[in-house]
């Protein structure tokens, strides 16, 4: 940003020392509008308005970008403090959890044993046990 402004400032000075060494009079003229001045006048003229309108045209778009950068802002603190109360109710629910296998002295549950050996499609079609058909 601040380069931007040194720029900005250098081309200023130039645009003033082109006006000034070129102070000749001159007359503008649009449709039924004339005014007449030195060139220098009228190049300063013009370069303020250059300015002005080239900062009305751009203010919209920088003044959008600002309220979705504040709102950006706050959705991600609301985010961050959400976030925060989440992770202290999960360590509050890890703590109670570890208290009720400490005070049950439960095992921490595992996988159920399959006491059934698989069984394979021949054997459920034919009803046999061993998987050998009989003649």
């Amino acid at each position: 940003m601040q380069i931007l402004l040194i720029a900005g400032i250098g081309f200023a000075i130039v645009a003033v020392l082109f006006a000034l060494q070129n102070n000749v009079p001159v007359t503008v003229s649009f449709l039924t509008w004339s005014f007449g001045g030195s060139l220098a006048m009228v190049l300063l003229i013009t370069l303020g308005l250059g300015v002005i309108i080239a900062g009305l045209v751009s203010s919209p778009t920088l003044i959008r970008s600002r309220w979705a950068g504040a709102r950006l802002r706050k959705q991600l603190s609301a985010l961050e403090e959400q976030n925060l109360a989440l992770q202290q109710r999960l360590a509050e629910v890890d703590a109670q959890l570890e208290s009720l296998l400490a005070a049950q002295a439960l095992p921490a549950p595992s996988a159920p044993a399959d006491d059934k050996p698989y069984v394979g499609l021949k054997t459920l079609l034919t009803g046999n046990a061993s998987g050998t058909s009989k003649p």
